[in-house]
């Protein structure tokens, strides 16, 4: 007796109900009606999203949290194009997904056919894997795959097309069983040489980073710290891979490094680099290591073969997944002494006067403050962002003490934060969940605000208004001081644009201003903004918008 027949969409439905799918996120189209229709009758919760961008934020963001591939539908051409904005930072923060989009009907393929669109050369460079469903026959075979490459090694986006007549199309088959990734273990030697490499430095650090991070795993990389009393710092945007409060944490490497923590890792004989790629910001354009060099050598722990040696040529590579290095290192002993202990509490004096000190900044709203603030209230939320200035503050400031605590994109992406949110809010429904926002950054992706009012999710969106694209200025400063044109912003009244959605809205104009409606905000149990206006010239933590112009103007005067 055969199969039971089944649409194409029945049986895709079916294949993500088997691989253990709880959420999709969408912004639906007529290309995949019947997909959709087949949510109907399963325990699939439907996200509706405003736009395709924002839908894959969510995804992506899902795909973090569970280390399972986030799910996200769109419709052909135009919602195709909007959700790429989410596949590429999926791809540079090594986040499992799967984006699955509508496609024209197969007959009319080729003919450039209403929003027709080859979605295997537009993903090819961004995506683990870009394929399209031929057949509902196919449906099982292809769904599996696409979860095995999301998760497997170094996770990823993954792109499937779906041809809208192959989604109606009657098919008897057989589903495919659930897929977990095989775990990549280190081998023996290798730690062995790795024992042997410790043992004989003098000045080690230790960097994590990347995709694939468990609490299990920072459990198991922290005793290893304390074995070997070894100072411990996070690449850019994922310090949360281990507790900022413990007493090896050094601090994040990124845009914004302490000066302190970017000389130590440069004077380092040993770095262990765990996970990261180790990729332009975190490296400091490529600067951080002088590989190969006399004293400074590099142990590369990557999940993809093809990731070690790719910038920097390691004295010892070994391809593994962060979970099971980190487990295997229960069995590298530590020398007999220590010759580094000092050199570790003095990394973390540092990082404790980078992150608890900050000159002020100009205006009645102290940022720093304003992040001390939060850090108290709520040591174990969730806390997003996008890209902006604004963000230095937030990873410089807040203790990241839990894996995924921070989300950020490493790409750079503005309009990150309130999507991420949003989706961290739908994995985590009983956690508090923090936005931070700059005022550029947040309308592009602000509508997403309306996502969260629909499903009642009380993320707390902090908007950071300084009425211009903060960075772009800063550089437009630093290349072509005092000539200012395209980044200045004229902007609404954020806290009246949450109440119109029928959320929380608040205005701050003073540091003592914020806690109190902060809690408020909490309280309502709304989807809240809290519209912070700060002084233009507060650009980051160290330094004014006045002062760049007037050393690029000095500068300029001297060449």
């Amino acid at each position: 007796m055969g199969e039971a027949l089944r649409t194409g969409g029945q049986i895709l439905i079916d294949q993500l109900v088997i691989q253990g799918v709880e959420r999709v996120y969408c912004v639906p189209g007529e290309s995949f009606l019947a997909a959709l229709d087949a949510m109907n009758d399963t325990p699939i919760e439907v996200t509706v999203c405003r736009q395709e961008a924002g839908a894959a934020m969510m995804a992506l963001t899902e795909g973090r949290l569970t280390g399972r591939p986030g799910i996200c539908f769109v419709t052909r051409g135009p919602g195709a194009t909007n959700a790429a904005h989410g596949v590429h930072i999926a791809e540079h923060d090594s986040a499992p997904m799967i984006l699955f989009v509508g496609q024209v009907e197969r007959a009319m393929m080729g003919r450039g056919a209403f929003q027709e669109m080859d979605y295997r050369a537009l993903f090819a460079s961004t995506a683990k894997l870009a394929t399209q469903i031929e057949t509902a026959a196919q449906v099982p075979e292809i769904i599996q795959r696409a979860f095995h490459a999301a998760m497997q090694g170094r996770p990823g986006p993954v792109v499937i097309a779906l041809p809208e007549d192959m989604l109606t199309e009657m098919a008897g088959v057989t589903d495919a069983p659930r897929v977990e990734p095989a775990p990549i273990w280190p081998g023996l030697t290798q730690m062995a040489e790795l024992q042997k490499m410790l043992w004989a430095s003098d000045r080690p650090i230790a960097i994590l980073g990347g995709g694939g991070w468990t609490k299990r795993a920072s459990a198991a990389f922290a005793r290893f710290a304390e074995r070997f009393d070894l100072p411990v710092a996070g690449s850019f945007r994922r310090a949360s891979a281990f507790d900022g409060e413990h007493d090896n944490f050094a601090g994040e490497i990124g845009f914004s490094v302490n000066p302190k923590l970017k000389a130590r890792v440069e004077a380092a004989d040993l770095v262990l680099l765990v996970g990261s790629r180790m990729s332009e910001a975190a490296a400091q354009g490529y600067t951080l290591f002088q590989i190969p060099a006399p004293r400074q050598r590099l142990v590369h722990v990557h999940a993809d073969a093809n990731e070690i040696g790719r910038n920097y040529h390691p004295a010892l590579g070994i391809v593994a997944t962060s979970p099971e290095f980190c487990a295997a290192l229960e069995g590298v002993e530590p020398p007999a002494t220590i010759r580094w202990s000092a050199e570790t509490r003095a990394a973390r004096a540092d990082y404790l006067a980078w992150s608890e000190q900050s000159p002020p900044n100009p205006g009645r709203v102290q940022l720093s403050e304003i992040m001390f603030a939060i850090r108290r209230r709520s040591p174990d939320g969730v806390f997003t962002n996008g890209a902006g200035n604004f963000s230095i503050w937030v990873g410089r400031f807040l203790r990241f003490r839990r894996v995924e605590q921070q989300l950020g994109p490493t790409s750079g992406s503005m309009g990150f934060g309130l999507p991420a949110a949003i989706g961290a809010q739908r994995v985590f429904p009983k956690r508090t969940v923090v936005c931070f926002a700059g005022d550029g950054d947040f309308l592009m992706n602000g509508q997403e605000f309306a996502t969260a009012v629909q499903y009642g999710l009380p993320v707390v969106v902090v908007v950071i208004d300084n009425g211009m694209y903060g960075t772009i200025r800063m550089h437009q400063e630093r290349m072509f001081p005092g000539r200012v044109i395209g980044t200045a912003l004229r902007n609404p009244d954020f806290a009246a644009y949450a109440r119109a959605f029928g959320g929380h809205g608040e205005t701050v104009e003073e540091t003592a201003e914020f806690l109190p409606a902060y809690e408020r905000a909490l309280a309502s149990g709304l989807p809240s903004i809290l519209h912070v206006k700060v002084d233009p010239e507060a650009i980051t933590p160290a330094t004014t918008l006045s002062a760049i112009r007037a050393q690029a103007l000095e500068k300029r005067g001297r060449g």
